[in-house]
């Protein structure tokens, strides 16, 4: 099981990832683009790309869905009562390179 703080201190670990409010819930952003929300106390959204959401979904079923806003795939929902650390902490790195600028992305 996955705590709402082990999700904060998994996401704010990740370069230059802050907190802010999304129309009343937790989201984590990196240069002011969100990767992922806290939907409620027991589910995560990670905003990762279609193949991400398609894998997720196919090899962890038992933890993750596919969310839809409207007719778009847009991101993976986790039940964090089902997750284990690891994972979360996966899927948080692989949505937070994706909307990480281009500048962090590269080696130092």
């Amino acid at each position: 099981m996955v705590t709402v703080q082990v999700v904060r201190t998994l996401a704010l670990a990740l370069t230059e990832a802050t907190e802010q409010d999304h129309h009343g819930r937790p989201s984590f952003r990196v240069a002011g683009r969100i990767f992922a929300t806290l939907w409620d106390a027991e589910h995560l959204n990670v905003m990762l790309d279609e193949p991400g959401i398609h894998t997720a979904v196919a090899t962890r079923g038992d933890c993750c869905a596919d969310v839809y806003w409207g007719k778009r795939l847009a991101a993976v929902r986790v039940a964090l009562p089902a997750a284990d650390p690891g994972l979360v902490s996966e899927l948080l790195a692989d949505a937070w390179e994706g909307k990480a600028p281009a500048r962090l992305l590269r080696p130092a």
